[in-house]
């Protein structure tokens, strides 16, 4: 954030100073109280659970001033609280004040899976050929894009954010903040099916990202995803598909796969070059690519945006190889139905002497279909060339059934938390054995990971 005052943030959302100096200058924006530093604007966030208004005086210890919405009257403090009707929406009012601020383009990604990735490969791309300021960690919600925006310096030229949403209308609201000239769209799969009800509505609601778009800007679809490509020729912007179809406008062909690496060809047109990517799987060939076509829609060298792949390290899929010892698949960051197939893809096409042990445990958000997300997982799994699968919590189980079910040769074993898991792969695990390590963030699984790689 830079030249940014209490003056400027009631301008913005239309507060009323009930104390403190309007000059006071705000570095930052915070609404952990146990995050807050120096020179921050204290954002408290009225939760199911916990009202960040409770904290307010402790963050102010540290912090430089504070929104609230629960104090009406003159408050008598050294530092400036600002009165709002809602602190969400004074935060993202704060986040289109600052975005007003910027005349650069900007690249809003979306998705059931792959936002993440997707973000961070594109951002790889670009940043070969230009100055690039890109979303911080998981900070693309409601609360958190508004934040991103405020982080935005002056040097960067161009902007790649993640767009993140679990209920409807969140999109369009994200969309209308953001107002992206580049829209992207990865894959329409299950998560958040639980409030969403439908992949219908998932599609839907990720679809208004096109919202707030600029009306001159372009829509990149997943020509692989089965629902995106039944868009061709439905939307009502400027859409172009990324994939390995022929159809595609930006496509990916001669595939192969070079120990931990994929190599393939980038083609648009009569452009054509070679991109290494440092990472595995067909699903981030096509995250990778999407990267290709927007630096190549955006008029900057292919070749040069391909050198951005070479050596990416992504928050997923960490490949950790311990010497003489196993290497481990490091996906626990997070999971849903289609990244666990997907990673299950990359484990089952590894070429390696040793074992291939898929840990797989539970996968939220998933509704009432929640058991049979996993059931399906399973089944797909029973057909793949792994030899081992290890579940660890309730739901999985149900994964481990299908396999059962399916009279597949893989050994499955079950256990009952994390540290069970890791003594017995620390106990078998043998030189050129695999372990792939997935499921949702609130299994823990990085514990077996830290354990594994000690």
């Amino acid at each position: 954030m830079f030249d940014i005052r209490v003056k400027d943030i009631i301008k913005a959302t239309g507060g009323r100073l009930l104390c403190g100096n309007v000059q006071t200058e705000i570095k930052d924006i915070c609404f952990n109280s146990r995050e807050i530093k120096e020179g921050d604007l204290f954002v408290p966030i009225v939760g199911e659970r916990v009202d960040g208004h409770r904290f307010i005086e402790s963050a102010l210890e540290i912090g430089a001033a504070t929104l609230t919405s629960q104090h009406s009257g003159v408050v008598i403090a050294d530092k400036p609280y600002i009165q709002v009707a809602d602190t969400v929406q004074a935060l993202q009012d704060i986040g289109a004040y600052i975005r007003n601020r910027f005349n650069i383009p900007i690249i809003g990604v979306t998705g059931s899976v792959g936002k993440t990735t997707t973000r961070e490969m594109i951002s790889a791309a670009l940043s070969k050929c230009t100055d690039v300021y890109q979303t911080e960690g998981n900070f693309n919600s409601q609360i958190g894009v508004p934040v991103t925006l405020s982080r935005m310096t002056d040097d960067a030229k161009v902007a790649v954010l993640e767009l993140g949403m679990s209920e409807e209308g969140q999109m369009e609201t994200l969309s209308k903040l953001v107002r992206p000239d580049i829209c992207v769209v990865t894959v329409i799969g299950v998560a958040h099916i639980e409030y969403l009800k439908t992949q219908e509505n998932i599609c839907k609601e990720k679809l208004s990202i096109t919202t707030g778009m600029n009306p001159e800007g372009a829509l990149f679809l997943n020509g692989n995803d089965k629902m995106l490509a039944k868009l061709r020729g439905k939307t009502n912007v400027n859409t172009f598909f990324y994939g390995t179809n022929e159809w595609c406008d930006y496509r990916a062909e001669n595939i192969r796969m070079e120990n931990y690496t994929c190599v393939y060809d980038y083609v648009h047109g009569d452009k054509r070059t070679t991109v290494k990517l440092n990472m595995l799987g067909r699903h981030n060939i096509e995250n990778s690519l999407v990267g290709m076509a927007i630096a190549d829609y955006m008029g900057y060298d292919i070749a040069q945006a391909a050198k951005g792949f070479e050596d990416f390290k992504g928050l997923r899929q960490k490949i950790i190889t311990i010497p003489d010892k196993y290497t481990i698949i490091d996906d626990t960051y997070n999971a849903s139905p289609d990244s666990m197939k997907a990673s299950i893809d990359v484990l089952a096409e590894l070429n390696t002497e040793g074992r291939k042990i898929a840990v797989l445990g539970d996968m939220f958000e998933l509704g009432d279909r929640s058991e049979e997300y996993h059931y399906e997982v399973g089944k797909f799994l029973a057909g793949k060339d792994i030899d081992e699968l290890v579940v660890v919590g309730e739901l999985s189980q149900h994964i481990m059934q299908a396999v059962k079910d399916s009279e597949s040769d893989i050994a499955c074993y079950s256990f009952k938390d994390n540290g069970e898991v890791s003594l017995y792969l620390l106990s078998i695990m043998q030189p050129n054995d695999v372990a792939l390590i997935k499921g949702s963030n609130g299994m823990h699984l990085n514990e077996i990971v830290s354990n594994m790689v000690g």
